[in-house]
């Protein structure tokens, strides 16, 4: 199996499959592929065992289906662009080197994934942290891609070295590094400073990767140039973000 990133702005992850190999990737990520390349979509893959594990696997934005793309018949070929303006990079993940991903930064990986969802102890937090809060934990013995926005900016934590970060920044980071939600220090900032309520607290030993376009902020400078109804917020724009948005857009085919 080989693989190679094409392009700046918005790249595009292409692999070159071989006979039998697997590659493991959310269902609608798919941009071409070879027409000896095969697709099965199922909830039983990425570590999932049963029903719960592709509902959790949901709720970390990885999709309660997911599509296994192999090639049984000869060399083929299959490909994933980006989201978004950002960057494509690639993991070797193994037992004890896992790694915890933004919501939506799984692209694919090589069979032998596992796509679950991270939650830091405060289930308050969880739900009104915004977004990167909900985020997907990667572990395995697998090769795997993840898609971060904007560009990169990558600190080494030492062990107790902490660093306080706007949600929606936070790309990735090992999993050695341990996560939480912190408030806002003072009422004027956090009531009329503009930058919400929480912060993360990303506490060392482990390497954490910041982007820094979020989408919040793609969506805010788009905003003047939709129509009205599309920029006036609605109650499913607002479940859309939540546990229960992400499960029902799978069930019901629904788009990122």
């Amino acid at each position: 199996m080989q693989s190679r990133v094409t392009g700046t702005t918005l790249p595009v992850l292409e692999i070159g499959l071989e006979p039998n190999d697997v590659i493991v990737a959310t269902s609608g990520e798919l941009s071409w592929m070879t027409p000896n390349v095969q697709m099965r979509t199922t909830t039983a893959t990425a570590g999932s065992r049963g029903l719960w594990g592709a509902i959790t696997r949901a709720v970390s934005g990885g999709g309660l289906f997911m599509t296994e793309f192999t090639s049984n018949s000869g060399m083929g070929a299959v490909a994933f662009a980006a989201k978004v303006p950002g960057q494509i990079m690639e993991l070797q993940i193994q037992p004890g080197r896992g790694y915890l991903v933004h919501r939506h930064g799984f692209l694919c990986a090589t069979q032998g994934v596992e796509l679950t969802a991270a939650l830091q102890r405060s289930l308050g937090g969880g739900i009104f942290g915004g977004e990167g809060f909900i985020l997907q934990r990667l572990t395995g013995t697998c090769t795997a891609w993840v898609e971060l926005g904007g560009e990169i900016v990558s600190h080494e934590l030492g062990a107790g070295e902490s660093l306080l970060v706007h949600p929606g920044h936070v790309g990735m980071f090992e999993e050695s590094v341990s996560f939480d939600i912190t408030t806002i220090r003072g009422i004027s900032n956090a009531l009329f400073g503009g930058d919400g309520l929480f912060l993360v607290n990303l506490t060392g030993p482990g390497r954490i990767w910041l982007q820094t376009l979020t989408m919040p902020n793609l969506a805010h400078a788009l905003s003047p140039y939709l129509g009205r109804a599309e920029a006036q917020p609605t109650t499913a724009a607002a479940v859309e973000g939540g546990v229960a948005g992400a499960v029902l857009r799978d069930i019901f085919g629904g788009q990122r």
